[in-house]
């Protein structure tokens, strides 16, 4: 593939700029097909939360319990830069539609599970489903929308998706209380169902219909996938265990992580061989200063999110002693009020086109709330805790909705797809790090403090050494023993929480002075793809003179 732009989307100086973007019926009933396709994924990243206790249970997983949440999490990373380059090959409309039914059929395997095996598997085909359905939805958005407005709509996608969060832990409590489990996963039949239905009638999009089937095959980076899928998996395996059931220092956590780096160093050297006619992930994605900045920032910024996710309730359970469903419900403040961070954000660089003022305001906020989080003890009020969250969250989403046009601006149009992908990969292998780095950080803490003589009881020492502390942390564990006991215990919890993020400051630090380095340049206000919207045909016969910059969207 060539740097220079290509011939369908040149124009000479005698051809008039291309109309100013105004979405059509059809792009706005395609965003809400795809909202609808995003609330399913979003929900099933939390829905399982509170149906989990009752899975093990049921399905007699044991310590493979960790496997529900990772199996849909390695699928979903490692197949995202796949996706991109199929949406680049079969045509964004085929590709969209196959994720559905992916996510829709792995539902179906886990509503359906007898065992444990079977409910990794759904799980797994679940994760293949969401994953895509997150990347396709903001690629077909890409296609639509002209890179200056595009953070309006991401931010629509993004609000449907903290919504689908939120709602996750309650809708699966609700549905544990009142009926099986397995309608956690059955209630994606019939709305994805209808999400598959809204898009395939709307979805209508243009792609190279002339190219044979092993053509196209041909243009995929089959190499390049195995390496990156075999990498990444080598390295979540590792992660899976480590500080649990085996020690970082242990072979067992060294050898696979060791081994899916040096994947991942080999996978780089091959993107630069010229062997793959379209790799992956070419190096002129990060040709510049300011898109390495903004893929380590995306990498950043989905650990921080995780982060924060996955150690808030700890806090919350080991710390100030709520009951599951409501350390769930204290996490609504992270969830919800990123969306309006999201639409500010949006709405900012819509309207002035800069993109590093708000990265830079964005990323001072996200470390401030971090900062305050620290701040947490035992008598921290609900009120504190919630703006603490708010400030966060706030920031978050200011990044979320501005990061990716800022990556994309950087790259040709005709590379959209596969950049989007990458921009994802990232971001997904962010959310991974997200758990890893500050679980060891909590594991090495708990087991500083023990030694240092911490709790005065032999017995609560051995449960909560060497990694049990998380898998501990929670109210009914800590109220068993006897008062003076619960103080220890809770003051263990609260000085690791408290190590979490004064280490999370570090990170959020590093990302808001990578930002004081961005160099800004202007987003496309236009269109100019060749994957817009279908036109019918006496309107496609009428514009066969024009540059496809003109006829790629807006005539619904």
């Amino acid at each position: 593939m060539q740097n220079s732009l290509p011939p369908s989307t040149q124009v000479d100086g005698g051809t008039p700029p291309a109309p100013a973007f105004k979405p059509s019926f059809r792009v706005y009933a395609i965003v809400v097909g795809l909202g609808i396709t995003n609330l399913l994924a979003a929900l099933e990243n939390t829905v399982v939360a509170i149906a989990a206790p009752v899975l093990l249970t049921d399905l007699q997983l044991g310590d493979n319990f960790i496997w529900i949440t990772n199996a849909l999490f390695l699928c979903s990373t490692a197949i995202q830069p796949l996706f991109g380059q199929f949406c680049n090959v079969f045509g964004r409309r085929y590709v969209m539609l196959a994720v559905i039914a992916i996510f829709v059929l792995g539902s179906g395997i886990c509503g359906g599970a007898t065992t444990a095996g079977m409910l990794i598997a759904g799980r797994a085909v679940q994760g293949v489903g969401s994953g895509g359905i997150i990347l396709v939805s903001s690629i077909v958005i890409s296609d639509l929308v002209p890179l200056r407005q595009r953070g309006n709509f991401s931010a629509i996608l993004m609000g449907i998706f903290g919504i689908g969060s939120a709602l996750g832990p309650f809708i699966g409590g609700a549905i544990v209380d009142s009926t099986t489990w397995r309608w956690v996963f059955y209630l994606n039949l019939p709305i994805g169902g209808a999400a598959f239905a809204m898009l395939f009638v709307f979805l209508r999009v243009n792609y190279n219909k002339e190219m044979s089937f092993w053509q196209k095959l041909k243009r995929i980076d089959l190499i390049g996938n195995c390496i990156l899928v075999a990498s990444t998996v080598s390295v979540l395996y590792a992660l899976s265990y480590a500080g649990t059931r085996y020690l970082w220092q242990s072979w067992h956590t060294l050898v696979p992580l060791l081994v899916g780096f040096l994947g991942l160093f080999i996978f780089a050297w091959f993107q630069t061989t010229g062997f793959s006619t379209e790799p992956l992930m070419p190096p002129r994605f990060f040709r510049t200063r300011t898109s390495i900045i903004l893929a380590i920032n995306t990498f950043l910024y989905s650990a921080l999110l995780y982060w924060c996710i996955f150690f808030l309730p700890v806090f919350f359970q080991s710390v100030k002693l709520f009951s599951p469903r409501r350390a769930g419900g204290a996490l609504l403040p992270i969830s919800l009020v990123g969306i309006p961070g999201s639409i500010l954000g949006a709405i900012a660089l819509t309207r002035w086109g800069r993109y590093k003022p708000i990265h830079i305001l964005a990323f001072a906020i996200q470390t401030l709330g971090l900062g305050l989080f620290t701040l947490q003890r035992e008598e921290t009020t609900d009120v504190e805790w919630a703006i603490f969250q708010c400030i966060v969250a706030f920031g978050g989403g200011m990044i979320f909705t501005t990061i990716l046009p800022a990556f994309q601006a950087f790259t040709h149009e005709r590379d959209l797809a596969a950049c989007t992908a990458a921009w994802y990969f990232i971001r997904m292998f962010g959310h991974i790090w997200g758990v890893a780095i500050p679980a060891a950080i909590f594991n090495n803490r708990v087991d500083v403090l023990l030694a240092q003589g911490a709790i005065s009881d032999p017995r609560v020492a051995r449960t909560i050494r060497a990694g049990g502390a998380y898998q501990a942390a929670s109210a009914a564990f800590v109220e068993q023993f006897p008062p003076a006991l619960q103080i220890e215990i809770r003051a263990v919890y609260r000085q690791t929480t408290q190590r979490v993020f004064q280490i999370a400051i570090v990170f959020a630090g590093i990302a808001f002075l990578l930002t004081l380095l961005e160099q800004e340049v202007a987003l496309r206000k236009t269109l100019e793809t060749e994957f817009g919207l279908e036109e019918k045909q006496g309107k496609k016969s009428a514009s066969n003179n024009k540059p496809d910059a003109e006829r790629g969207i807006g005539t619904g």
